[in-house]
């Protein structure tokens, strides 16, 4: 299946000069939502996954269906604030500023293994500041999974220690 036809671009978003890749059209059929939510899960289905960590905000959109395929529990990373529990906080930069994210305390437990699911990996900072919280709390990551990778921004290279699978790269 040709994943980037359900790809639209869409300049100046969020700032002038991003060229936003919007994956709505993708989660609006069926067929390619399905078909994507299989291909990232291709290769572990045989591996054990305790827990799978989804970025806020489009990481929640897959990662509940990958955790569900992989028979395994689900842990959001949100912005600050948004968790109603303790939680441990990791800044990161990304291609147009700076943020932070959270996690609950009690999200993963020491030696659980993990997969990290986010839509984009763009310049590395939001996937690598997700990795010092899963290990932070003693989970083991398995591997870095990415709906689109856009390879000319190098993100790849801050989470070289780990297998990244991304399926639609630019």
């Amino acid at each position: 299946m040709d994943f980037k036809s359900y790809i639209r671009d869409v300049p100046d978003f969020p700032k002038k000069g991003i060229v936003f890749k919007d994956i709505t059209p993708l989660l609006q059929d069926y067929k390619a939502l399905k078909a994507a939510s299989e291909h990232l899960v291709d290769g572990l289905l045989e591996t054990k996954i305790d827990k799978v960590v989804g970025m806020e905000s489009r990481g929640f959109l897959f990662g509940p269906m990958l955790a569900e395929r992989l028979q395994a529990g689900f842990v959001p990373i949100r912005k600050p604030g948004k968790l109603p529990y303790k939680t441990l906080s990791e800044a990161y930069d990304l291609e147009y500023g700076t943020d932070t994210l959270e996690i609950h305390i009690d999200g993963i437990e020491k030696g659980e293994k993990v997969l990290i699911h986010d839509d984009v990996l763009a310049t590395g900072g939001t996937a690598m500041a997700a990795g010092k919280l899963v290990e932070k709390l003693g989970g083991e990551i398995v591997q870095f999974s990415f709906l689109i990778e856009l390879s000319f921004l190098n993100g790849r290279e801050k989470i070289k220690s780990h297998p990244v699978n991304s399926l639609i790269t630019y």
